[in-house]
């Protein structure tokens, strides 16, 4: 190989169409200058599908970023089980610039109108034998951004699954790999480098939805150990910054004022999850724990109505800066 600075010489013989069915796959026959100034005889397949652009959404408020879920068929072909991938919208440029181009699909795949993008960086994502350079962008959206559902074009026969997740637990599903699209990768550990989401301070007000009847037969001694147990992790909850609350602190001193005699009682129905569902107006966010219960999910399902912040696991709360 020449010294640095010294570009080697190239001199194509041959191009040969393999397919045009969808891009452009060619075999390129080509001279190839190497040391002391010899030249060899090499082939390469070459597949020319243009050039594209991803983007990152991200909420500082909210600490959460947009990406979306849809099938693949190479990783299908190649040990992805399922052939779902999570990733970083993005799209083929259609005579475009790069920033039209993102700008557009951003609005079709995730429902979001941006008013503007910042350009990070590009990159050649398979060099040895795809012609692409991706382009790489960063946006901030809020939900007043929102212009419909998004999921892509269906004339494009496009089935995509829009994904609003705490930016901390993104990062966590990078580590166990359940993110594995290289493009995504990239995008959120140049969020996590550059601290794109770091100006979050104020601490979250998290519900903590676990069981409490379920799986218990109403059996007194594990109701509270159920009961314990939320109380634990709410400590835990306490401990990371944040203001834990359970739904069974205000519920239970109320059904007991107003006469509740056995649990499921006509006034125990009355109150207990209701009164539940009156408090998420007042949260920030769910954390959803333990085991089975149709309760805890129901809060889920609400809170997702309401848009709140959802969590699993106490790893995936974001930190909170303290004055």
């Amino acid at each position: 190989m020449k010294a640095t600075g010294q570009q080697p010489g190239v001199r194509i013989v041959k191009e040969e169409l393999l397919s045009d069915n969808w891009y452009i796959l060619k075999k390129v026959t080509f001279e190839y200058e190497k040391n002391s100034d010899q030249w060899e005889t090499q082939s390469r397949e070459v597949y020319d599908r243009g050039n594209g652009a991803t983007i990152l959404l991200y909420n500082r408020k909210k600490q959460t970023v947009v990406l979306t879920r849809q099938f693949r068929m190479p990783t299908y072909q190649n040990g992805n089980e399922t052939g779902m991938l999570i990733e970083t919208c993005a799209g083929l440029l259609d005579k475009e610039t790069p920033e039209e181009s993102i700008l557009r699909e951003t609005e079709e795949e995730t429902g979001y109108r941006v008013d503007c993008v910042q350009k990070v960086g590009e990159a050649y994502m398979s060099p040895g034998s795809v012609t692409e350079i991706l382009y790489f962008f960063v946006a901030e959206y809020n939900e007043d951004m929102a212009t419909g559902l998004g999921g892509g074009l269906e004339d494009d026969q496009e089935n995509i699954e829009v994904v609003e997740l705490p930016f901390i637990q993104a990062l966590n599903l990078v580590k166990s790999g359940e993110i594995r699209d290289a493009k995504t990768i990239l995008l959120l550990q140049y969020a996590q480098i550059h601290g794109l989401l770091k100006e979050k301070t104020n601490s979250l007000h998290i519900l903590i939805a676990g069981p409490y009847r379920s799986g218990t037969s109403d059996d007194p001694v594990l109701i509270e150990k159920n009961v314990q147990f939320m109380n634990e992790i709410a400590l835990q909850v306490y401990e990371t910054g944040h203001l834990p609350v359970l739904g069974e602190w205000y519920a239970l001193p109320l059904i007991a004022t107003a006469g509740s005699t056995s649990l499921g009682d006509e006034v125990f129905n009355r109150i207990f999850h209701p009164s539940s569902i009156r408090l998420l107006d007042h949260c920030d966010a769910v954390l959803r724990i333990g085991g089975p219960s149709q309760g805890a999910d129901e809060m889920v399902k609400v809170a997702r109505e309401k848009q709140l912040l959802i969590f699993e696991h106490l790893e995936d709360l974001p930190p909170v800066t303290q004055p």
